[in-house]
């Protein structure tokens, strides 16, 4: 059933956890905690209680790698991205209720605690498996470390967890192919023993609460991937890894193993409630235990399997959680038409843009707002971005406040003025702005909010429609009572905007209730009184100062962005630009037919007349013979000769310069067109052996 339908006691936000091995980007913003931001705030405009939560997460398989990589030891690495990540937050105006971290005492006490509870109801089962070890690297790999061929529609970038491309569920070991991304080698199995979380359980439960109850109010991307998943059958998920990095497991045999940080992340949403109830003076049961609080979870699509499959099944076995009533999750935000990607820094960070562009959060929050990638992948350009501001922001919603203050600054001496009896134009107005509330309402309560920040900028539409029809610049001169009138009613529409914008455009909100004079959002002038109220803005109320909204953005600054991305693409090019692309695929039986030895070269001399060619006599364990290669430029004779080479042996002859060429030195070259031997000098091998 829709739960809209339904009204809640209380509601409890979440917003999925970031990861603390990097900053927050616009993709992040766009696809999460924007949307969930304007959420909060319109329940809270409109009276309801919320906690809206969240938190750093801070365990897993990358949070060591990616200390080591920054020669800091991981809760260095985690202090540094979470106090990155949470002043980010505050400058941008995510309004969290909390915001917590993984590492805090009271998330390792609360998740052990959730693992305890479950194990003790024999939720689990006890599994020894193989799972892919890294030999180079001396550990077992986390799923995200594993790349390989899906085997399922054949995409070869497939994480060991999941495609990204199909969005099927996969384990590490199911992938063709699969490559460690940590030395880039093949992993081996290697037996582990583990607790599971057998999700073929729950299958009915899963079917019935979510292909059926919630078969209209989700999102057709989230229900899709829930039933794609239903219908390919659940399967067994690990719980617990072999790592020293995280919540260790808390029973017998859990040594040297950690929780799962896909099981532990969403228990941070619970730690996380506690953390802000205690601080509060609150009970933190009811936002998670009463059936009368309503649960949503803001995520991006990547996590929907862990929010509405995996998460669901480990609260309905506990047994003592409400379930989430929706999981609105937006697809992918793409930058100036390439896929966002923080390991190739093509991406806008939202510290660096708060620098760039001082006291313009709202021009970022509006511009990924309506962008957002509700429905299907969007794309973030910098065009658009200058475009909302200038033509939007600046010259219709600014553009209209800007005239109203500033003509009763002129006119009236900055105080609200008496209406004369209101003309039908002036009704049909006042009657129009009084729907937004409803209208806006119910968008954002069915999670549209492109279309909801739309009609905000409707309503801004019809004031400047309103001004420009009526004309109070030239209707002054003739019936300055009129002039009363009109801008009496179109103060009416700025306090309107002033209230809702508030969820949306927080900043701006605040700087029009300033202007107008209005303090505060109270309750007495608050969401629902713009329908209810018969007046706004009493007359003979004082203005505040006029200042402007927004600020034009220039040409300049918006190179100046594009400049940027250029220099990381070009250098991102230039990382690849003298790697070969791969050549057509052959098979193993054309693979087979080359046959490779142990060579060691006995005799070099460089080819006269020539600048590249040398001759070299090399012992391939079959015979002595002579082969021709193109290593002049890089090797002098007496520097190679009892070198061990890699010799293809079954090459066809063929003449260069007059000598008879019977193989091939198999070679390496770098970026920089430098050669060097394929080396198999390490260990005693014999001339002769064969190579595969």
């Amino acid at each position: 059933m829709a739960s809209e339908t339904k009204e809640f006691s209380r509601y409890t936000i979440t917003a999925a956890l970031p990861y603390t091995n990097g900053p927050i980007h616009i993709g992040h913003l766009a696809g999460v905690y924007v949307p969930a931001d304007i959420y909060a705030r319109f329940l809270r405009l409109t009276g309801r209680e919320v906690a809206f939560v969240c938190g750093s997460d801070e365990h897993g398989f990358a949070i060591p790698m990616k200390a080591k990589k920054e020669g800091i030891s991981p809760k260095e690495l985690i202090d540094k991205y979470h106090g990155m990540i949470k002043k980010s937050f505050e400058d941008f105006g995510i309004t969290f209720d909390n915001y917590s971290r993984t590492s805090a005492p009271i998330h390792h006490k609360t998740a052990s605690d959730f693992f305890l509870r479950m194990y003790e109801q024999g939720d689990f089962t006890e599994e020894t498996t193989a799972q892919l070890y890294d030999e180079k690297e001396q550990q077992f790999l986390a799923d995200r470390f594993v790349t390989g061929t899906c085997p399922k529609c054949g995409f070869e970038e497939a994480y060991g967890d999941q495609c990204e491309n199909c969005g099927s569920s996969l384990n590490a070991t199911d992938l063709i192919n699969p490559k460690s991304t940590l030395s880039g080698a093949k992993p081996s199995l290697k037996e582990t023993k583990h607790w599971f979380l057998p999700l073929e359980r729950y299958e009915d439960f899963l079917k019935k609460w979510i292909l059926e109850d919630h078969k209209t109010d989700w999102k057709p991307n989230v229900y899709g991937q829930c039933k794609s998943w239903i219908d390919d059958g659940l399967k067994p998920r690990a719980v617990t890894r072999d790592l020293d990095w995280g919540i260790p497991v808390p029973v017998e045999g859990g040594e040297g193993k950690v929780l799962y940080v896909w099981f532990d992340a969403p228990i941070g949403y619970i730690s996380s409630t506690k953390e802000w109830a205690e601080r509060e003076g609150k009970d933190w049961r009811p936002y998670w235990q009463d059936k009368d609080t309503k649960l949503v979870h803001f995520i991006g699509k990547d996590n929907i399997v862990f929010h509405c499959i995996i998460f669901p099944s480990m609260l309905k076995a506990h047994g003592d959680f409400i379930l989430p009533e929706n999981v609105p999750a937006n697809e992918f935000l793409n930058l100036e038409g390439q896929k966002l990607s923080t390991s190739k820094n093509w991406a806008v960070w939202l510290h660096e843009y708060l620098e760039d562009f001082p006291a313009s959060q709202d021009v970022l929050r509006y511009t990924l707002t309506a962008n957002a990638p509700e429905t299907k992948d969007n794309d973030f350009t910098w065009a658009d971005f200058q475009a909302r501001n200038n033509n939007e922001l600046v010259a219709i919603f600014g553009n209209f406040v800007n005239r109203v203050v500033v003509l009763t600054g002129k006119y009236f001496n900055g105080t609200v003025p008496s209406p004369a009896a209101l003309k039908p134009e002036d009704r049909e107005t006042l009657d129009t702005m009084r729907k937004f509330p409803l209208t806006i309402t119910d968008s954002l309560e069915r999670y549209r909010f492109r279309e909801a920040g739309q009609e905000l900028m409707n309503l801004a539409r019809l004031g400047n429609k309103y001004l420009a029809d009526q004309e109070p610049w030239k209707v002054i001169k003739s019936d300055p009572s009129r002039v009363g009138t009109i801008m009496h009613t179109a103060l009416q529409i700025a306090a309107a905007l002033a209230v809702l914008s508030e969820p949306f455009l927080p900043f701006s909100s605040e700087k029009l209730r300033k202007m107008l004079n209005m303090g505060e959002l109270k309750p007495g002038l608050g969401w629902d009184s713009i329908s209810a109220l018969e007046v706004l803005l009493p007359e003979n109320h004082r203005l505040g100062e006029p200042e402007l909204l927004f600020r034009k953005i220039e040409d300049q600054e918006i190179q100046a962005q594009l400049e940027k991305l250029r220099a990381t693409r070009d250098a991102n090019e230039s990382e690849n630009k003298n790697i070969m692309p791969q050549k057509d695929t052959i098979t193993y039986e054309d693979f087979s037919k080359m046959d490779m030895r142990v060579g060691t070269i006995l005799e070099a001399e460089k080819m006269p007349k020539t600048k590249k060619l040398m001759v070299l006599k090399v012992d391939t364990g079959l015979d002595q013979r002579t082969i021709v290669s193109g290593i002049a430029e890089h090797f002098k004779p007496e520097e190679i000769i009892g070198k061990k080479v890699t010799v293809l042996v079954n090459l066809a002859p063929r003449p260069l310069r007059g000598v008879e060429s019977q193989g091939m030195i198999l070679m390496t070259e770098d970026s920089e067109g430098k050669l060097n031997f394929l080396n198999p000098d390490q260990g005693e091998v014999p001339n002769g052996t064969t190579i595969s």
